[in-house]
C-alpha cells in the first residue's frame, strides 16, 4: 500500500520522480505505515512512499534508480539540542582529553600537548594570537585537580594560554591571559561566575567557572577573523551531517557567530539546514522566523540558569555527593543568573512571540524554569511557545510532572549514562541519584515527546552513540543506570527524528518519510530494529541526503582522508581502544572526530 491522501494520488498521476529509492529497509517512522519497500521524490520532496510497485508508477526515462543495498534508509535525524559553531572551535585546538581518548594524563601531558600543538599549528597561533586547547578532565589527571596559571605559563608567558575543561563550563588561562581580561586580585567574581583564588589571596589561580570562564573565552574568540568564524560554521554542520544529521542546532548564539552563520547562509554554503538560538541576555535583536532561507534561520531564545553536573556547577537543590574541593559539604552548586533575570527573559521571549530554549541541568535550576514559564504562561495564555528543557539532568518527578502540565518540551542528554555515568554515582550525585539522571521513562509514562541530544562539543555528535545510550543507559564501565528509563529502539528513533521535529515547530516538513515532506533521509549500515542493543554504538552513517542531493557518503573501506590545512591544523593519529577509566568525563576520542570532520569537508558524492 502506498501511503499518500487520495487527494495527492491524482495530482501525482502526471508527476515524474527525480529519483526512487528502494532495495532496502525503509523506516519511515511514521506510525500509519512504519515502514515501505520505495520512495520516489521529486524537487527535494517526498512524491510517493509505499509498496514498490506503486512507486514505480512515478518513474520516468531520466528517473534515478538508487538502489540501498540492503542498508537501511530513515528520515533524516534532526539535532534536538547542540552547538554547530562550537564543533569547529573543538576541531582547532589541542586535544587534551584523557587516556585512552587524548593524552592529558597529568598536568606535564597537558603542558606537552599544547606546547606540540602550538609547533605543529603555527598559522593557527599567528591567525589568532592565542595557544588554547579543549578536553581536559581534572578528575582523570595524575594530580586530581585543575592546573594552575603558573602551570600554563611554562607553556608561554608571552601568548595567552586557555584551555577548556571538557565540559565547557570551566576552564583555565596563563597569567598572559588574565592580563589580557583585566583579571587581578581586585577584580569581583562576575554574577554567575568564580574566579578561583590562590589559597590565603584573592589572586586568581587561573581557573574559572561559568560566567568566569566565559568572560576569558570571549577574549579569545574575539580574535576569529571573519574567514575563521565562517570555516567553523561549514565545518561543524558537515560533520554533523556526516552523522546524519539534516537539521543543526547552534544552541546559544552570539553576535559574531549570528553574523558568521549569516554570511555562511549567504554564500549558500549551508549543506544542511541550520536553526539559531541567539543567547536572550546578550543579543537584543533576536528576529526569529520559521522559515528557512539558505538554509538557516533564527528559531528563537536560549537561556542558561547553570552550570555543569560533571563539572559540579549544576544547580541542586541537595548537596554534591562528593563537593568541589574547598567547598563545604552542603554545597550545591549555583545559578548563573538571579531568579528575576530568569522570568524577565522568559517573559520578554513570550512577549515577543519567541520560543524559549532554556539550559538547566541540576533541579534547582529546573525549579527556576518551571516557574518562570507556569508565569508566562498566565501571562499569556495565547502563544505558542514550546517552551524548551535543554539538559535537566536532575529532574525529579514531581518536575516532569510539572513539565507535562506545562507543555514544557524535554531535551534530554542520555549520552550522559555513557559519558559521565560512573562519574555521577561515584562523585557528582551519589549511586541514588544517579539512576535518574536524563529520566526518559518518567517522560515517557506520561505520554510526552522527548528530544535525544549529543551537546556537541561537550560530546561528540554521534547519532549512533545517542541512539544506543537512549536504550541502554549503559556506563562506560558496563553499568546500567535507571534500568526503567531505558527506551526501545522505535521509541528512541523518534526521540531523534518526528519529536525534534516538533520540537522545531518543523514537524510537517521534516521527521519522518511521508509523502510531501523533505527528502531529508539517513542511510545507516544496519537496522537498528533488529541489530543487538549492545551493538547499536557501532551502526555506521554510510550517506546523508538533503531535499533529494546526496551531501555525504562513507568513504569507501572507512578510510580517512589526508588532512588539509583546516587553519594549520595537525592530525595525530591513534588507535582507539575500551576505556578502562573508572569516571571519566571525556566525550570519546576526538580525533576520530577530526578525521571524519576532514572526511565531510573532503568528500563529495560520485
Amino acid at each position: 500500500m502506498v501511503y499518500i491522501v487520495v487527494s495527492a494520488q491524482v495530482s501525482l498521476a502526471a508527476a515524474t520522480a527525480d529519483a526512487i529509492y528502494h532495495n532496502g529497509t525503509i523506516l519511515t517512522i511514521n506510525d500509519a505505515a512504519p515502514t515501505a519497500q520505495a520512495v520516489a521524490v521529486k524537487d527535494g520532496k517526498i512524491l510517493a512512499v509505499g509498496q514498490e510497485a506503486e512507486v514505480r508508477k512515478t518513474a520516468g526515462a531520466n528517473t534515478q534508480e538508487i538502489d540501498l543495498g540492503g542498508a537501511t534508509m530513515l528520515p533524516g535525524f534532526v539535532d534536538s539540542h547542540g552547538h554547530a559553531y562550537l564543533i569547529g572551535i573543538q576541531a582547532t585546538t589541542a586535544n587534551l582529553l584523557p587516556p585512552p581518548d587524548g593524552n592529558g594524563k597529568d598536568i606535564a601531558s597537558l603542558q606537552a600537548l599544547l606546547t606540540d600543538w602550538a609547533a605543529n599549528n603555527k598559522e593557527t597561533v599567528e591567525k589568532i594570537g592565542w595557544i588554547a586547547g579543549f578536553g581536559y578532565d581534572d578528575s582523570q589527571l595524575a594530580e586530581q585537580r585543575h592546573p594552575t596559571r603558573e602551570e600554563l605559563d611554562k607553556v608561554s608567558t608571552e601568548l595567552p594560554v586557555l584551555i577548556f575543561h571538557q565540559s565547557g563550563h570551566l576552564g583555565v588561562a596563563n597569567s598572559k591571559a588574565l592580563e589580557i581580561a583585566g583579571v587581578t586580585a581586585e577584580t569581583k567574581d562576575p554574577e554567575g561566575g568564580v574566579f578561583r583564588r590562590q589559597e590565603g589571596s584573592q589572586e586568581p589561580n587561573g581557573v574559572m567557572e561559568e560566567y568566569a570562564f566565559f568572560l576569558l573565552a570571549s577574549k579569545l574568540m574575539a580574535n576569529f577573523t571573519d574567514d575563521v568564524n565562517d570555516a567553523l560554521v561549514v565545518a561543524g554542520t558537515r560533520l554533523d551531517a556526516s552523522f546524519g544529521y539534516t537539521t543543526a542546532q547552534e544552541g546559544r548564539a552570539m553576535g559574531p557567530t549570528l553574523e558568521a552563520m549569516q554570511r555562511v547562509a549567504d554564500r549558500g554554503e549551508l549543506a544542511i539546514d541550520l536553526v539559531a538560538y541567539p543567547d536572550i541576555l546578550e543579543v537584543d535583536e533576536i528576529n526569529p522566523t520559521r522559515t528557512y532561507t539558505n538554509r538557516y534561520r533564527v528559531g528563537g531564545a536560549k537561556l542558561t540558569i547553570d552550570g555543569s553536573p560533571q563539572g559540579k556547577t549544576a544547580w541542586l537543590t541537595e548537596p554534591y555527593y562528593v563537593p568541589p574541593e574547598g567547598q563545604p559539604e552542603d554545597y550545591r552548586g549555583y545559578a548563573a543568573i538571579d531568579e528575576k533575570t530568569t522570568n524577565e527573559a522568559v517573559d520578554k521571549a513570550y512577549a515577543n512571540g519567541w520560543q524559549i530554549l532554556v539550559h538547566a541541568n541540576g533541579d534547582a535550576a529546573s525549579d527556576s524554569f518551571i516557574n518562570a514559564i507556569r508565569r508566562a504562561e498566565k501571562q499569556y495564555p495565547d502563544v505558542d511557545n514550546r517552551p524548551v528543557l535543554v539538559h535537566g539532568q536532575v529532574l525529579r518527578e514531581d518536575q516532569v510532572d510539572q513539565l507535562e502540565e506545562l507543555g514544557i518540551f524535554p531535551s534530554l542528554f542520555p549520552m550522559h549514562t555513557y559519558y559521565w555515568g560512573d562519574w555521577h554515582r561515584e562523585s557528582v550525585l551519589g549511586p541514588e541519584r544517579a539512576e535518574n539522571i536524563s529520566p526518559t521513562g518518567w517522560v515517557l509514562q506520561r505520554g510526552m515527546m522527548f528530544g535525544s541530544h549529543h551537546d556537541a562539543p561537550v560530546a561528540l555528535p554521534d547519532s549512533m552513540r545517542v541512539l544506543s545510550a537512549t536504550v541502554t543507559r549503559k556506563s562506560r564501565s558496563g553499568r546500567v543506570l535507571g534500568p526503567e528509563h531505558r527506551v526501545p529502539v522505535a521509541t528512541a528513533l523518534k526521540a531523534l527524528t518526528i519529536w525534534p521535529a516538533w520540537q522545531h515547530f518543523e514537524e510537517d516538513s521534516k521527521g519522518s518519510i511521508e509523502v510531501g515532506k523533505l527528502a531529508d533521509f539517513v542511510i545507516l549500515s544496519d537496522n537498528p530494529l533488529t541489530v543487538p542493543e549492545d551493538q547499536l554504538a557501532e551502526i555506521k552513517v554510510l550517506e546523508t541526503i538533503k531535499e533529494g542531493k546526496s551531501i555525504y557518503r562513507r568513504p569507501a573501506g572507512d578510510v580517512a582522508l589526508a588532512t588539509p590545512a583546516l587553519f594549520g591544523i595537525t592530525r595525530h593519529d591513534h588507535q582507539q581502544v575500551a576505556s578502562p577509566v573508572r569516571s571519566a568525563q571525556g566525550d570519546g576520542c576526538f580525533n576520530p572526530a577530526l578525521s571524519v570532520l576532514v572526511n565531510a569537508l573532503n568528500t563529495s558524492p560520485q
